[in-house]
């Protein structure tokens, strides 16, 4: 177990946070949200196979996608912190992309049926609706997560 020292922005406030990394990868308390490091597989939903994602990040497709969080998103999820639902920052480090696209294009099923999913619901009390959000949407919206996750 270490420590490490995190300043919350805006807060002022300087605060410990204690990090395990067990055999099953489990981080506990990073930026004041409890967070398992998985990186899980597909998830359930239209995306049935591995996807090929570019190292390169498409900044026209993220700014779209900014834009799609603001209106889709934006009422439950913050990038820099917890708020109705989990923080989304470093959600593309954590998670597969098919993963993060299913649960953005199929939430309800996959808090029934995906364990990393049962989780998430367990833990923040809220289910996340169905937002009508199609391939080319979702795809965006990832962008917007990678060039967040990117800084």
């Amino acid at each position: 177990m270490f420590f490490k020292k995190n300043t919350h922005s805006g807060s002022g406030v300087n605060t410990q946070t204690a990090v395990k990394s067990l055999k099953n990868k489990e981080v506990v308390r990073e930026n004041m949200v409890t967070s398992k490091i998985v990186i899980p597989g597909i998830g359930i939903g239209p995306i049935k196979d591995k996807i090929e994602v570019s190292l390169q990040i498409d900044e026209s497709k993220a700014q779209q996608g900014m834009t799609l969080f603001g209106q889709k998103c934006s009422a439950c999820h913050k990038i820099e912190e917890k708020y109705v639902g989990p923080a989304l920052k470093g959600v593309t480090k954590r998670r597969q992309p098919e993963w993060i696209l299913n649960m953005i294009m199929n939430p309800v099923e996959m808090t029934q049926k995906d364990e990393v999913a049962k989780e998430l619901l367990a833990e923040h009390l809220t289910q996340m609706t169905y937002q009508n959000v199609d391939i080319k949407e979702a795809y965006a919206i990832l962008e917007y997560f990678r060039l967040e996750d990117s800084r």
